[in-house]
């Protein structure tokens, strides 16, 4: 997609009349987003007269769950005429399924640059469950999507119509490592306390996390930093404090607008942009963890337009009532001299009074986990996914480990 064309859809967002919202964030204090993936991009070529089984990895269960369908980056309207949820079990097979309807309909059409939530639909889950949605597409369409699903997703043949029904995988016979049309599901639960939202580029989008040690890779198997920080926060809080995570990772994406180096690819989903969008739609949030700037450092930002973004950035949030954790750009061997001057200069802002000189509520110090003490501006070989930039996954649950629940819960509680 040409950039143009990109930040002309992104701008249009904001003029669709969606067919069905759930209201006010946390309205209730019954609803959180206990997963999301941000879409970045489209499909590579159209789906046409087929259903589409995406799984989504709770990080909370409830009662009821509502869907967010997206078409941010479709080539056209997209008409689902029938979609379900249910637990998945094993590949494409599920569980006893539920429809999903949207403001009573069985089916609906979202425009080129729009989205939908589903009506709430009983169905109980819990932590750490593999949610399946599943979506009957009409007509032939580019729809958008998520492009690091980091787990197989599953696609019925080309015409086969609607199997949003089926429990056997059967009809499934393709798979794809992107996440289409689905970027978001709440469950009801009285008791959880908060969203947090981990919003960043790759380093949040879980980049390495399916690298396991030489000659192992486990996609599919949820070893993102965020998933393992859920599972903490499931073993480790107390009931009365426990938190959903939804992660708003986007590869390649940066803080700032634009930087000299920028891809075109890019344009448009940098983190004012997608801010709205990705954090602030998402229901009942209590805190981020804002892990951005590496990009922005290789893409050849300077200091002075990457902190002027992170304020402008904080201040949304903050103004939201949303607690924000700060982690200073962490260590890339391939950064020039210049570049890790400014992220000096980032992490002096980010660690000043521990609370960026008071622009944001805290710090995540993700570079003290990460850094080689005898290379410093290398990452740790146990933690390198062998790119010198991503975690594997000891490093996931290394970064992980270092986060204070104490301090998420405690801005669940203001």
């Amino acid at each position: 997609m040409r950039a143009a064309h990109r930040i002309a859809l992104l701008a249009a967002v904001s003029a669709v009349v969606v067919a069905s919202a759930p209201g006010a964030a946390g309205a209730g204090h019954a609803w959180f987003t206990s997963w999301a993936q941000s879409q970045d991009g489209h499909a590579d070529a159209p789906v046409s007269d087929r259903t589409l089984r995406m799984i989504s990895h709770l990080s909370q269960g409830g009662d009821a769950v509502r869907v967010r369908l997206q078409n941010t980056f479709g080539s056209g309207p997209l008409t689902v005429g029938h979609a379900t949820a249910a637990v998945s079990t094993s590949g494409a097979a599920v569980e006893p399924v539920r429809d999903l309807t949207f403001g009573g309909r069985r089916a609906v059409t979202i425009p080129a640059g729009g989205e939908v939530w589903s009506d709430e639909t009983r169905l109980v889950t819990r932590p750490d469950t593999n949610l399946a949605v599943s979506l009957s597409v009409e007509g032939s369409v580019v729809p958008g999507r998520h492009g690091a699903a980091l787990r197989d997703n599953y696609l019925s043949a080309p015409g086969s119509g609607d199997h949003t029904a089926d429990v056997s995988g059967g009809a499934y016979t393709s798979t794809v490592g992107s996440t289409y049309v689905v970027s978001a599901v709440d469950v009801h639960n009285p008791g959880l306390k908060g969203t947090l939202v981990p919003f960043g580029s790759s380093v949040v989008d879980g980049i390495g996390s399916t690298n396991c040690g030489p000659g192992c890779t486990q996609p599919g198997a949820d070893r993102r930093w965020t998933d393992d920080l859920a599972r903490r926060i499931v073993a480790e809080l107390p009931p009365s404090a426990q938190l959903a995570v939804a992660n708003a990772g986007v590869s390649g994406t940066t803080s700032a607008r634009s930087c000299p180096g920028m891809p075109p690819s890019v344009a448009g989903l940098d983190a004012m942009s997608r801010l709205d969008r990705d954090v602030l739609a998402l229901h009942g949030v209590t805190a981020v963890i804002y892990y951005y700037g590496t990009n922005d450092l290789a893409y050849g930002c300077d200091a002075a337009t990457i902190l002027a973004s992170y304020r402008a950035v904080f201040e949304r949030l903050r103004a939201a009532g949303i607690a924000v954790y700060v982690t200073p750009s962490t260590p890339r061997p391939g950064y020039s001299d210049q570049a890790n001057l400014a992220r000096h200069e980032i992490g002096l802002f980010v660690s000043r009074w521990n609370s960026c000189g008071g622009a944001c509520s805290g710090v995540v110090d993700f570079d003290q986990v990460l850094k080689d003490p005898l290379k410093p501006n290398s990452i740790l070989p146990a933690y390198d996914n062998g790119d010198g930039i991503h975690a594997n996954a000891a490093g996931q649950q290394a970064l992980a480990d270092f986060v204070s629940l104490p301090m998420l819960a405690g801005a669940a509680r203001k």
